[in-house]
């Protein structure tokens, strides 16, 4: 998680919402990333889908069957839909996103019965740092 949390720190410091994500198979990191929705004018440039698609190409695999992605905020529903499809097997989040979470908190997309995947899910890992790096971000930006 102290990985993903660099990322969510690079994140910020280029103005962009401070989240970072790194995906580790075989206890090695392969995939790593942070929010670039700003730089790239992409609503989908969050940094779990551009992870996703980093392990993919990493491991030439649509399926990411062994792989941990620890993400410093609960991810949305766009970006746990896509950890279903990508079948990672494991999710570490560090703060939980009460507005928008899709992994517990308001939805849970990552365990849902009626869908072909489950997610072992582990939520609040490094949660005081990571919630302290948003609540900064957004302060400065108001």
């Amino acid at each position: 998680m102290k990985s993903a949390f660099r990322e969510a720190e690079k994140a910020y410091d280029e103005d962009e919402t401070p989240v970072g994500c790194v995906i580790v198979f075989e206890n090695k990191i392969i995939a790593k990333s942070h929010n670039q929705i700003e730089k790239l004018k992409d609503p989908t440039a969050h940094a779990e889908i551009i992870a996703i698609t980093s392990a993919s190409i990493h491991l030439d695999s649509k399926v990411l069957k062994g792989c941990s992605m620890y993400v410093t905020l609960e991810p949305c529903a766009m970006c746990a839909g896509a950890i279903v499809l990508s079948k990672i097997d494991k999710l570490f989040f560090g703060a939980s996103d009460l507005k928008s979470g899709a992994c517990g908190s308001v939805i849970n997309i990552t365990n849902n019965k009626s869908l072909n995947h489950k997610v072992n899910v582990l939520g609040g890992v490094l949660d005081k740092d990571c919630g302290e790096i948003l609540k900064s971000f957004f302060v400065k930006k108001r």
